[in-house]
């Protein structure tokens, strides 16, 4: 798992690549709390080039959400990943986008 992390604006924009499963998701779960940690107000999570994400991926994902306190919004997801979150009820706790620059926007 490769994790970029930029800032846009406002928001904190992470770019992940390879699978966001129970081997990947320590790396993403703390590189996702440093930016909490440091105030990240709003973050976005481009999944444009994960291929997979598991129950673990998504955990991660929502226990960010909810030290965040702020929104979560992910970006790019294929059709695999979109399955996963679509029949883990994860399309409606998230705003999801097709693109970064829609979410940005959004």
């Amino acid at each position: 798992m490769n994790i970029s992390k930029s800032e846009i604006e406002s928001t904190t924009v992470f770019r992940l690549e390879g699978d966001l499963d129970t081997n990947s998701s320590p790396l993403a779960e703390e590189a996702f709390s440093e930016a909490i940690a440091g105030g990240c107000g709003s973050m976005l999570v481009n999944l444009s080039d994960v291929g997979f994400v598991s129950s673990a991926g998504l955990r991660v994902l929502l226990a960010a959400a909810k030290r965040l306190g702020g929104e979560l919004r992910v970006c790019g997801l294929n059709e695999t990943v979109n399955e996963v979150f679509e029949i883990s009820g994860f399309i409606t706790i998230f705003s999801v986008f097709p693109t970064e620059e829609e979410a940005l926007q959004g």
